[in-house]
Order: structure tokens, then C-alpha cells, then sequence
């Protein structure tokens, strides 16, 4: 009897895995027999619908330094110097209290700084520091941008779409820098995709879009599958908008 040997499933690393597009993505992912290391600010929630979930979980504040450090150190005892993928999905989006956008002068610049510290920086750091991982494994960066990110949203932030159109050039960047070490690095911007970070008025956008409804969170997730997987081994540097065509 001849045994074949079961190669280990690939590994991807999820930022902001909590809720909405980076919960449907673990979930795609997981049924597609990947293991998945997920980053959130919460401990994991046992309600959670994947095998592993707790154990592949990492708790961390991606706007403080000392706690991506320490998170860092963690993610990295849980990889076998492997990483197939990164998903650079966490973000945050400072609003008014009537939930309208706060344009570029009523932002305080400790608002600024958050945004950034989570929605970019935390991007740079964790790319930067498991660029081996990635190249070991010929792997892939996908980071989450936004639509927000290459026009004036009437509910995105100021400094929510400057963080998005940073992170849009840094992947155009990282793609260059990585390139030779073999790691492919791609962007996905969603449009007005059903989640809670959705605003008050939504409606109103959606009634002009193309398709005419909202997107679903497990259409973004197949988006970054596809961007992770064989099918997309000669994408790199792009940015693929999922957005119904609003960017038309």
C-alpha cells in the first residue's frame, strides 16, 4: 500500500475579523480547508462557525504599538515560517454623532492618528515584519481599501478615505518592493457593502447604483479568496473594485 503524504493546509493572517466582510471571509476561507489566524480587538467568540477558531485567535489593538508587538510575537509562534496569506481588512471610521462625515477640518489630530495607526500603519508593520513568512510560502497581501478611497464619500471621514487612498498607493508599492521575493500583493475596494459601518442614508446611494442593491460581505470575501488563490497568479499590484459599478 503506497501512503500519501497530506500536505498541511495553507495559512492565511485576517485583520478585523470580527464582524462583516472579515467574518465571511474567515468563513470562506475555512471552507476552503485553509487554517485562519484571526486579529480582532475582541477575545473570540465561541459562536463563531469555524474549527480552530480559539486557538488561532489573537487578541490585539492594532492602534497601539506595544500590543501589535506583543501580537506579533504571538502570530509568529503560530506559523511554521509559512504564511500563504495576508488580509490586511481592519478599519475604523470616526463620524459625528449624527453619523455624518467629519470633513478634514473638524477631525481632531488624534482622530487622524488612530485612523492611520489602524487602518495604514498597522498594514506597513505587519507586511513588512512577515515578509519572510510570505515569501517562504510564494504567498499574497490582499489589503482592504474603499471606494472612499479615490472620490469624496457623502458619509465616509476625511481621514477614513486618506487612510484608504495610502494604503491603495502602498500596495502599488508593496507589489514593486515584493515582487522578486515572490509575493504577489493586490487591494479589493468595496463599495456600499451590508455591514454596521454602514450609515444613516445609505438608501439613497444604493437607489443609484448599476446592480441596484447593496453588496453582500460573502461577495467581497470570494473577491479575496480569489485574490489568494492559483486563479490570480499573475495579479499583482491591482486594485479591484467591488462595488456594484458605483465607481462608473
Amino acid at each position: 500500500m503506497i501512503y500519501q503524504h497530506k500536505s498541511p493546509p495553507k495559512v492565511a493572517l485576517l485583520t478585523g475579523a470580527s464582524r462583516g466582510i472579515g467574518h465571511a471571509t474567515v468563513k470562506k476561507f475555512s471552507s476552503e480547508g485553509w487554517r485562519i489566524i484571526t486579529c480582532s480587538r475582541q477575545a473570540f467568540d465561541e459562536r463563531c462557525p469555524w474549527p480552530g477558531g480559539k486557538i488561532n485567535h489573537v487578541q490585539v489593538d492594532l492602534g497601539n504599538s506595544e500590543s501589535m508587538i506583543s501580537a506579533l510575537a504571538e502570530i509568529k509562534e503560530k506559523l511554521d515560517g509559512r504564511l500563504n496569506a495576508l488580509i490586511n481588512n481592519a478599519g475604523i471610521s470616526i463620524k459625528c454623532d449624527q453619523g455624518k462625515r467629519l470633513n478634514s477640518f473638524e477631525t481632531e489630530m488624534s482622530a487622524w492618528r488612530q485612523v492611520f495607526d489602524i487602518n495604514f500603519f498597522a498594514s506597513v508593520f505587519l507586511s513588512k515584519e512577515l515578509k519572510q513568512e510570505l515569501a517562504s510560502a510564494s504567498g499574497a497581501i490582499v489589503n482592504v481599501t474603499s471606494i472612499a478611497g479615490s472620490r469624496v464619500h457623502p458619509f465616509a471621514g476625511a481621514a477614513y478615505a486618506t487612510s484608504k487612498a495610502a494604503l491603495a498607493a502602498l500596495t502599488r508599492e508593496m507589489a514593486y518592493d515584493l515582487g522578486p521575493l515572490g509575493v504577489r500583493v493586490n487591494a479589493i475596494a468595496p463599495g456600499e457593502v451590508e455591514t454596521s459601518i454602514l450609515s444613516p442614508g445609505t438608501d439613497q446611494i444604493v437607489d443609484a447604483l448599476p446592480l441596484q442593491r447593496l453588496g453582500q460581505p460573502s461577495e467581497v470575501a470570494s473577491a479575496i479568496y480569489f485574490l489568494c488563490s492559483g486563479q490570480s497568479s499573475y495579479i499583482s499590484g491591482a486594485e479591484i473594485q467591488v462595488n456594484g459599478a458605483q465607481h462608473v
